[in-house]
């Protein structure tokens, strides 16, 4: 627990609870930040630092938990894997902190970089609960706010607590502050029936700049890649999986050269830009980014070097709210020759593709209605697990590592 001195003092949870909190945490935390530049929201950026500052408290709990555990050289030695992985979701959020203080602090950022959010992100905005709120005192469950607009409470920011990914039995209070995500239209009604004011969507101006442009895709590439990474990278603890470790490896190796590219456009833009330091939040932007794919191999740190993975840091990412699987297109298959919008898949499973795998080694990132699927892809899944085995049935398969 967390005195009022702001000092941390040891508690006695397992481990085990701590490291799938800190996970759900770091997805979310990467969520937030970016969904903070794009919106160019102080609100969503405010929110990022404030769930930093938890992360701060259970990294410290885990590593009080994990020294208490090591009584021997071999428990160092199973457990130093535990500690990287522990290191790495600190990591993660000291990077999305980063990221939040170039909103906060206004480094800097050219307004191109807001034309790329309807490419890159959905809507995400805060809105908190007034006294004479609709939704004050109902559960999610009643309002089934996700059915009736397409929006999803994502986190509840509630006093000094933190509520993720809160399901259908979770109850809405006056003062909670709701991390909205859904269509502009459901944001809105959504945001009135909370606050009791209109939203005013921000309007994402032309990109007019080519070189800065070519800048911004590659940022936005990056955060989608890096993100792929850290679900991969839990991916491989979860299937105590070299293989898909190695290919945490190869997103982080792809991450470097795309922020090699990013470099030169920007030196490039710099050079006709009435104002050069305008772009210096990009700087920060993509060095942030390349941290997040680090800490994903990181993750992954224990798979790569024959350590083989801890039994707890198994059982946290099963027991964290959303996993990850992998499923294999055999031919034959329902979805042979299909695309993802027309066997419905997020819909009907409430799954979300993350990434499709071709063989030998290419990678569709943040795949859509439109991707194509055939026998031999391998898509990589992340959701409940109830939404897991609703996607094995449709395929018409088991899950495969």
């Amino acid at each position: 627990m967390e005195p009022a001195s702001g000092e941390v003092e040891y508690e006695p949870r397992s481990v085990k609870e701590v490291l799938a909190e800190m996970k759900d945490t770091a997805e979310l935390l990467i969520d937030l930040s970016f969904s903070a530049v794009f919106h160019g929201s102080d609100d969503i950026a405010s929110e990022v630092l404030a769930l930093e500052g938890k992360m701060d408290v259970l990294e410290l709990q885990a590593r009080m938990s994990l020294l208490m555990a090591a009584r021997s050289p071999e428990d160092a030695e199973e457990l130093a894997p535990v500690l990287g992985v522990v290191g790495a979701a600190e990591k993660i959020s000291d990077a999305a902190g980063d990221i939040a203080k170039v909103v906060l602090e206004d480094i800097g950022l050219p307004q191109t970089m807001r034309a790329a959010l309807p490419e890159a992100i959905e809507t995400l905005v805060r809105a908190s609960v007034t006294e004479t709120s609709s939704l004050a005192g109902q559960t999610l469950g009643t309002l089934n706010l996700e059915t009736e607009t397409g929006v999803r409470v994502i986190a509840i920011h509630r006093g000094g607590d933190w509520i993720l990914n809160p399901d259908k039995d979770t109850d809405l209070r006056v003062d909670d502050r709701l991390l909205l995500r859904g269509p502009d239209e459901g944001i809105a009604s959504v945001y009135e029936q909370a606050t009791g004011e209109e939203y005013e969507p921000p309007e994402p101006p032309e990109a007019d700049d080519t070189d800065l442009e070519r800048a911004v895709d590659s940022i936005v590439l990056m955060k989608n890649m890096s993100e792929l990474a850290v679900d991969l990278a839990y991916g491989s603890v979860l299937f105590d999986s070299e293989e898909v470790a190695e290919e945490v490896v190869e997103l982080e190796a792809e991450v470097d050269a795309l922020q090699s590219r990013f470099e030169a456009w920007v030196l490039q833009a710099a050079s006709h830009a009435d104002d050069p330091v305008s772009l210096r939040g990009l700087v920060h932007l993509a060095n942030s980014t390349e941290v997040i794919s680090d800490a994903a191999v990181e993750i992954s740190e224990g798979m790569l070097h024959g350590l083989g993975t801890h039994p707890v840091v198994e059982y946290a990412v099963q027991e964290s709210d959303e996993v990850i699987v992998r499923v294999t297109i055999e031919r034959g298959s329902g979805f042979d020759g299909t695309t993802l919008g027309e066997k419905r898949v997020e819909t009907e499973t409430g799954m979300r593709i993350i990434a499709v795998r071709r063989p030998p080694d290419d990678w569709v990132i943040s795949p859509g209605p439109k991707t194509d699927i055939h026998a031999g892809d391998v898509l990589l899944a992340k959701g409940t697990r109830s939404g897991a085995e609703r996607l094995e049935e449709l395929v018409g398969m088991d899950r495969s590592v």
